[in-house]
């Protein structure tokens, strides 16, 4: 129990990561991209964690195999993590020579103060509407994954592998999902209009997943978690993008940490109300819950204003740029 209190302590420095890498190493038209890769790779770590365990540690009686097998797994685990700890400390660099960015090198020049930071974030109303929309979306999410082997199990006895299968489906479809939202991101720069369609979908998925799952195919389920996987994880760097816009200058490490912390509010909260919801009244009135949680996020996004922030700095240093250098020429 230290040792996974010490690790779930981790998660919350390294959720952050991939948008605040993306905004100091990436230039305009690539930080989209930059965030979603890094979300892609979190999502990697996910799928290798369904997948490896049962390798490493098969099923058996025998007490002492397991417990062999299980040191192979954790000392694995900890050798790869501390040679990624190494190669971190001596080989990576903070940043760059030269910011990537107009707005970077704008938004480097100010001193950052982490309270005061946090203070301002609170007063920006587009970005608490967009703290509790993210919440309830990755809530929603967290507490889908919890519940999935239970719910399939309920409706389709015996199929534990399909289960972990349709698990595993959830994780590989958001991983495409989260590399396909921030290549449009990065081509359209229409942050607010490709949040909300993503949430949306998300919805619609929601409710198709909780009326398919008591039909009795089990194939309809592999489809529509697939479906789900796709929208509800790549909303992941959307949100982090869309807060980096409407919060600039401030650090996006910030933004996107406010962000983690409430979607694992929110996971809680559902993963515990779904949970008593689904052993009292079963899984379609859990699921519909659910949904109607993401309908209500769904109409919050909506009222998000797109004050592209960053977006604006960048437009607006280009401009100034290029009519200091037309003077320039002029004399």
């Amino acid at each position: 129990m230290f040792g996974q209190t010490i690790t779930a302590m981790s998660q919350v420095f390294i959720l952050g990561i991939p948008p605040r890498l993306a905004a100091v190493w990436f230039g305009e038209n690539e930080v989209s991209r930059a965030c979603s890769v890094g979300v892609f790779g979190n999502q990697l770590g996910i799928a290798l964690g369904f997948l490896l365990p049962p390798f490493l540690v098969p099923i058996s009686d025998d007490k002492e195999k397991v417990g062999y097998d299980l040191g192979i797994l954790f000392y694995g685990v900890a050798i790869f993590t501390t040679l990624l700890l190494l190669v971190i400390l001596f080989a990576f660099k903070d940043k760059p020579c030269h910011p990537p960015s107009v707005a970077q090198a704008l938004s480097s020049n100010q001193e950052e103060n982490y309270w005061h930071s946090v203070l301002r974030l609170v007063k920006n109303i587009n970005y608490i509407i967009l703290l509790v929309t993210y919440g309830i979306n990755v809530g929603v999410f967290y507490a889908l994954s919890t519940l999935l082997n239970q719910m399939v199990l309920y409706h389709y006895p015996g199929e534990e592998t399909n289960a972990g299968w349709i698990g595993l489906l959830i994780v590989l479809a958001g991983m495409i999902g989260s590399v396909v939202c921030g290549f449009i991101l990065d081509k359209t720069h229409r942050f607010k209009e490709t949040t909300f369609v993503t949430y949306f979908l998300s919805l619609v998925g929601m409710l198709v997943y909780t009326f398919i799952l008591p039909a009795g195919n089990i194939w309809l389920v592999f489809l529509i978690a697939g479906f789900l996987g796709f929208f509800m994880t790549g909303y992941l760097p959307l949100g982090f993008e869309l807060a980096a816009e409407i919060t600039y200058p401030e650090s996006e490490g910030t933004s996107s940490g406010l962000l983690n912390a409430s979607a694992q509010v929110f996971g809680i909260l559902f993963t515990l109300g779904s949970s008593w919801v689904f052993e009292n009244y079963k899984d379609l009135i859990a699921n519909g819950v659910l949904s109607g949680m993401l309908l209500i996020g769904t109409i919050m996004t909506a009222l998000i204003k797109s004050d592209l922030r960053r977006q604006n700095a960048s437009e607006m240093a280009s401009r100034e740029n290029s009519s200091g250098q037309l003077i320039n020429n002029k004399f």
